[in-house]
């Protein structure tokens, strides 16, 4: 028994699903240039299942072109609904190295799906990257370490005196003379006093002289 041959419809919608298929290629190279080598670009044929991987750029994953659809495209060749983006889900290559996957299903004009394009992103070096970076940035303190690379100038030091004045409920020149000493002695240990006019600002700021400055930080 001879087999229809297809109708000018069918020839149609095929002409239609290649120039698709050459278009998501073209974009999977580009996508392929961009992120080497950390990510796998992947373009699937969903209209020949058996053969589905159509392309491969920067191949993390082993797999060679016209091996079989994942679970994945073959859900959407049966589902025409199943969802168009499956984004940043978790995936492992065959080696066990972790990886973030996206997959976009593009459909055809009669709105089934014919391809399908995934990016697959190793996150070993990243989480190698992660922890590098932690550890660069770790800070340890030291017990009695106090050191400010930061040049105290008279607005840094009126703010200085208003932060310590605010975490008491009060302000700089209602500080009780407890409290003030405690501040001056900070501001001294902290090389504040060392800049030019400082014992004018600070005196002014707290409402004082500046012989109360200079004694109080004593």
């Amino acid at each position: 028994m001879s087999r229809k041959p297809p109708s000018r419809d069918q020839r149609q919608a095929g002409r239609e699903s290649r120039d698709l298929l050459e278009q998501v290629k073209t974009i999977a190279q580009g996508l392929g240039d961009t992120f080497a080598p950390f990510c796998e670009v992947v373009v699937h044929d969903l209209t020949d299942p058996k053969n589905a991987i159509l392309a491969i750029h920067n191949n993390l994953s082993g797999r060679q072109v016209g091996q079989p659809a994942t679970e994945l495209g073959l859900a959407r060749i049966a589902d025409p609904d199943y969802p168009q983006v499956v984004a940043n889900y978790a995936n492992t290559f065959a080696d066990g190295r972790q990886a973030k996957s996206t997959s976009i299903g593009i459909k055809g004009p009669d709105g089934t799906y014919v391809a399908a394009l995934c990016l697959n992103v190793d996150l070993t070096l990243f989480q190698a990257m992660q922890s590098l970076v932690g550890r660069f940035t770790r800070i340890e303190t030291q017990d009695g370490t106090r050191e400010s690379l930061n040049p105290a100038g008279p607005e840094a030091i009126r703010a200085r005196i208003d932060e310590f004045a605010a975490q008491r409920a009060t302000t700089p020149r209602a500080l009780k003379t407890d409290d003030r000493r405690i501040l001056l002695r900070e501001l001294k240990d902290a090389g504040c006093l060392h800049v030019r006019h400082a014992s004018d600002v600070i005196a002014a700021h707290l409402g004082v002289s500046r012989a109360t400055v200079y004694a109080s930080a004593k």
